[in-house]
């Protein structure tokens, strides 16, 4: 059951909707009151694709790492991606205000200025700038329709 943008999945949160706050002078970004919980005891920043940000409660995160360290160290390409995911994550514990300082490196990366959208996408929630976001969306919205099949092909539908 899912409720106020946020369900389960299985014992892990399920991450729900679209929120659009602003972050302030100090880089800060105040979280989603939905999202609040699941990241009260901290979380893990880091670059996703696409240029926007990851956020993973610690969990799942620690569940990311042990998958892509399964990668023979040998495969280039699994060392490449394990660099650049680690090398910019950031342990991040929320104020009590919900706030959580997004490190500069990663507001660079993303091209994060001051309007933002954080999305959830399941198991984790991202971060965007608002206008790559609904570039990104306008985008990906023609091909939606057409895609379920050929992405899920035992999918729910």
């Amino acid at each position: 059951m899912v409720e106020s943008g946020i369900g389960s999945l299985g014992s892990a949160a399920l991450f729900l909707g679209t929120y659009t706050p602003r972050l302030d002078d100090k880089g800060r970004l105040i979280l989603p009151a939905k999202f609040r919980p699941h990241f009260a005891t901290g979380l893990v920043m880091t670059r996703g694709q696409e240029r926007c940000l990851f956020l993973l409660p610690p969990a799942e995160f620690q569940r990311h790492v042990e998958a892509f360290s399964s990668a023979p160290i040998t495969r280039k390409d699994g060392r490449d991606y394990l660099r650049v995911f680690l090398s910019g994550a950031s342990d991040e514990v929320p104020d009590k205000q919900g706030r959580i300082s997004i490190p500069p490196i990663l507001r660079a990366y993303a091209g994060l200025d001051r309007e933002v959208a954080v999305i959830g996408v399941g198991t984790r929630a991202e971060v965007w700038d608002l206008q790559a976001w609904e570039r990104y969306l306008a985008e990906q919205e023609s091909g939606y329709a057409d895609t379920g099949e050929e992405v899920f092909p035992d999918g729910p539908f």
